[in-house]
């Protein structure tokens, strides 16, 4: 199929475009640009910069992407945003590329969704199936995995860490890394529990469900200190597929530390 571009629409004649895109009224698409296949830009998109946007994404007014990182330290180096395919990019979502102080790349996988006004930071990494609701937002070199929920308004640190499969309740502010299935919520993020809603929506049984809550206890409700909750947790859930990916992700623990339990909340 041909690709379509309204005659408003300003597109470079370097970019790359794939078959059946179309390109609506007023937007801008520079030289190193990449559009998919079956890409849609409604009316006025901005895509600049060394951008990949994966086949088959839609990207809604006012979106900005690949336009330079918010850093102070970023000198015009040929960094890139690396979008997934299958993603919805809604109004006035913002996604910068990396820089020379991390790996010089944003990455944002496959089937996103990312509603009005979410924001992604230099140099972070976003698993698949990510969804953001307005306003959710990561500061720089943040790592989410897949199936993360960011709720309205919610943020991320700088280098901080979610795993798959949590939610950030709305209005979160994590400064810590948030575990695998888990629920992080409040300003600062506490851990509340196991994601049982998304777990179940996703087909994950109703035994993993709860070995994963009597883990979450082990590990944050036990006596003792944490390394020492952790230790026993390892023996106690060992062959457990859902638990080594959470201790795994726990070996690996960042700078920012481990969100824990609030004082008051049940698995």
């Amino acid at each position: 199929m041909p690709v379509t571009i309204h005659p408003t629409a300003i597109v470079n004649d370097a970019a790359r475009l794939g078959e059946d895109v179309r390109i609506g009224p007023f937007c801008t698409v520079g030289p190193d640009a990449v559009l998919g296949d079956r890409v849609t830009l409604h009316s006025h998109v901005v895509i600049e910069g060394h951008t990949t946007l994966g086949a088959d994404s839609e990207v809604y007014p006012f979106a900005v992407l690949g336009c330079p990182p918010q850093h102070t330290r970023f000198a015009g180096e040929a960094s890139t945003l690396e979008i997934g395919h299958d993603c919805v990019i809604r109004e006035h979502v913002t996604m910068h590329p990396g820089t020379a102080i991390d790996s010089m790349r944003t990455i944002v996988g496959n089937h996103g969704l990312f509603l009005v006004a979410s924001h992604v930071a230099h140099d972070c990494v976003v698993g698949d199936h990510a969804i953001f609701a307005n306003n959710a937002s990561l500061g720089g070199h943040a790592r989410i995995g897949h199936h993360v929920m960011m709720g309205g308004f919610a943020t991320v640190q700088q280098w901080c860490r979610v795993g798959d499969h949590a939610m950030i309740a709305s209005q979160t502010a994590v400064d810590s890394d948030v575990i695998p299935f888990g629920i992080a919520v409040g300003n600062r993020a506490c851990l509340t529990g196991i994601n049982v809603i998304g777990l179940g929506r996703r087909g994950f049984s109703e035994e993993s469900i709860t070995t994963l809550r009597s883990l979450y206890r082990a590990l944050f409700r036990g006596d003792g200190v944490f390394s020492e909750r952790l230790e026993s947790a390892r023996a106690a859930f060992a062959g457990n597929d859902e638990a080594a990916q959470i201790f795994e992700f726990l070996e690996s623990a960042g700078r920012n530390g481990v969100c824990q339990a609030a004082q008051r909340h049940g698995a």
